[in-house]
């Protein structure tokens, strides 16, 4: 039997599919029902006419969802139950010293929505070198199940000191508690050190766990017999029966699909630009994904390893106002997919990115989602001129305003993950994807002094397509702080085969059998409290490449003494070859029609993208129209096709 593919994004404002089938690919769009995901993946099979292979269990299923961002940004949590040592009930509430508001001396208390009768404090204590110092009292432990029982809560968080290096009394308080009970544990979900991150970490996992293992099951109905997997914050996927275990580990889902699709068609030296209905998600990329250790979601920290993604609120669904100083701004709010952006006539009245792209003529209605949805200029002009009265412009100085504000922001999200980290974009390759990126590209490139840029095929679901490319995978930590001058070989060697052990045997659980591993250490010289990644195959090496990335991205590095903080574990199934089929050529290369655009040139060339032909070139100014995205190339740029269908942009020299 076949297995086909079907790669499913869930986005704010889109849910977006990929099917390859007998050496052929399908892409779809729909709108999405952020109040039931699987709606709009019903809709989209149903579009893509594919129960018949659902029913035939003749698919492999890779989704990146939102359902664990959803709930955590909007606060939609299970009642959780938290368990910690004695003495360290406050911890989550009391958090770090470190200030969202500098200047302000009377700052807003940022606290997380536990609540005070969930907390529950326990006796038993490990020194930090994991050596028991206060044994586990049994009664303590009757008294501490009828407490949690007695508040009926439908989660657990349990996270007690030091249990990364002994989890021997977190596992006895889990044994406590049956199956009635989502239990996050902090030794199994991520044994490092810093209490507070960590725990925040297991109570958020506990917390939004239910509502993932609730959706889980509803997609694994859907789909079945067909095998699920969902893709992971680290670019791998984990089966979904699984999924729920880990579900702080799914807050990047879907973004990072994009990382996978850009590196089939460029390896190293990428900065990616995915732009969509809701958000702006930018990365660096030189010969790999670079992994996150720790970062804020809302208001949460978040300790697990994820792409390193910086996401901006700009999007083309991104509302555009004037603020109290009278100043257009645009975003972070946005329409989503309902209403959505005033020109989808769905009930919509506030000025976006897309409406202002409408008035401007950079949009073509007539492919526009293959036209399943009509846009209606006369609505975008409305919702903009409120706006345009205020500010004494007109309607087309004012939808200018607002797209060049809007590429401001990005600006901004590129800059900062490249050259506030000591990378020159100008020796970088721009790689634009979601369904609004093509407008924007060229300003954006020419902004960072960026020469190339291109534009996949599948661009408008490129994140769909970088599922199917997805591996399933884990990355795996432990806390293990020495001076790497005094780590001797044999503990590092017991170290490796623990976590190798650990991560096979679920792998294994899933069905794969060929895997792939990579051992790295955070380190940091002795003092410093910050660490960076770098790879492991012996110590000799990682101290080298710890000071030559230090010198890159601090401008110096110390004579001091090196200090291992965590070793990590990167696991990966071997990939499946995935080729992407070669573009036909084309019967009809010539513009479908022209137009003028303001501020960018009249009688301006819109060509149909699926007519292009490998090899053609085309100067700009013009605009490349297809079903899922439009790409607007502006004068001084020259596009280049190549073999697959890909836009190589190129600035004339």
């Amino acid at each position: 039997m076949t297995i086909e593919l079907l790669g499913i994004d869930t986005g704010g404002t889109f849910t977006d599919f990929v099917y390859l089938g007998q050496g052929q690919f399908k892409v779809h769009k729909v709108l999405s029902t952020p109040e039931n995901p699987v709606l709009a993946i019903e809709q989209g099979i149903d579009d893509l006419d594919l129960m018949t292979k659902i029913k035939a269990g003749t698919l492999r299923v890779i989704h990146g969802t939102t359902v664990a961002t959803n709930a955590l940004l909007e606060e939609k949590g299970v009642s959780t139950a938290y368990i910690t040592n004695s003495g360290m009930r406050d911890l989550l509430k009391i958090g770090r010293q470190t200030r969202l508001e500098l200047y302000n001396l009377k700052p807003s208390k940022l606290e997380p929505p536990i609540e005070d009768s969930l907390i529950f404090e326990v006796g038993g204590r490990h020194n930090s070198v994991g050596q028991e110092i206060e044994p586990l009292n049994q009664e303590e432990l009757r008294n501490l199940k009828k407490a949690v029982q007695s508040k009926k809560p439908k989660s657990i968080a349990i996270n007690l000191l030091f249990s990364y290096m002994n989890n021997d009394h977190e596992k006895r308080i889990e044994a406590l508690f049956t199956d009635d009970y989502f239990i996050s544990r902090s030794s199994y979900l991520l044994p490092e050190q810093n209490e507070y991150e960590r725990g925040m970490t297991t109570w958020i996992n506990a917390w939004i766990g239910p509502l993932i293992n609730k959706y889980m099951l509803s997609l694994t109905r859907f789909f079945s017999p067909n095998p699920i997997s969902i893709l992971q914050s680290n670019a791998t996927t984990i089966a979904s029966h699984q999924a729920s275990k880990r579900a702080a580990n799914l807050i990047l889902s879907g973004p990072a699909g994009g990382l996978t699709a850009v590196r089939l068609f460029q390896s190293s030296d990428v900065i990616s630009f995915d732009m969509g209905g809701t958000s702006t998600d930018v990365s660096l990329l030189r010969d790999d994904i670079r992994l996150k250790n720790i970062r804020v979601v809302g208001k949460f920290p978040l300790a697990v390893p994820m792409a390193d993604i910086h996401t901006i609120g700009a999007g083309g669904g991104s509302i555009a106002f004037i603020d109290k100083g009278g100043l257009l701004q645009v975003g972070p709010e946005s329409a989503g997919a309902k209403p959505g952006p005033a020109c989808y006539g769905m009930g919509g009245d506030r000025p976006t990115v897309t409406d202002a792209n409408l008035i401007l003529g950079r949009l073509v209605p007539d492919t526009f989602l293959g036209g399943t949805i009509p846009l209606y200029l006369d609505k975008a002009v409305n919702a903009v001129s409120p706006l345009a009265e205020r500010l004494s412009l007109n309607i087309h100085q004012t939808a200018l305003g607002i797209v060049s504000i809007a590429n401001e922001s990005m600006t901004q999200a590129l800059r900062h993950i490249s050259i506030q980290r000591g990378f020159d974009p100008s020796r970088f390759t721009l790689v634009c994807f979601g369904g609004a990126g093509g407008l924007h590209i060229c300003e954006l490139a020419k902004a960072m002094n960026i020469t190339r840029a291109m534009i996949p095929i599948m661009s408008g679901v490129l994140s769909a397509l970088g599922m199917i490319a997805t591996n399933p995978g884990r990355e795996l930590t432990r806390t293990y702080c020495k001076l790497l001058d005094k780590i001797k070989r044999e503990e590092i060697h017991l170290l490796c085969e623990d976590l190798l052990t650990s991560g096979v045997n679920e792998l294994k659980a899933e069905g794969v059998i060929n895997i792939t591993h990579q051992f790295s250490m955070d380190l940091r010289y002795l003092g410093q409290t910050s660490t960076i990644r770098v790879p492991f195959t012996n110590i000799s090496t990682s101290k080298k490449q710890f000071n030559e990335i230090h010198q890159q991205q601090y401008g110096h590095k110390h004579e001091l003494p090196i200090e291992l903080l965590n070793l990590r574990l990167h696991l990966e199934a071997q990939p499946l070859p995935l080729r992407i089929p070669k573009l036909k050529i084309a019967g009809n290369t010539k513009p479908v029609r022209f137009v003028d655009l303001p501020e960018v040139g009249k009688s301006v060339p819109i060509f149909s993208r699926e007519n292009l032909a490998p090899k053609q070139k085309l100067a700009g100014p013009a605009l490349i129209s297809d079903s899922h995205s439009t790409t607007l190339v502006m004068r001084g740029w020259e596009l280049e096709v190549d073999n697959v269908g890909n836009l190589w942009l190129n600035l004339a020299k």
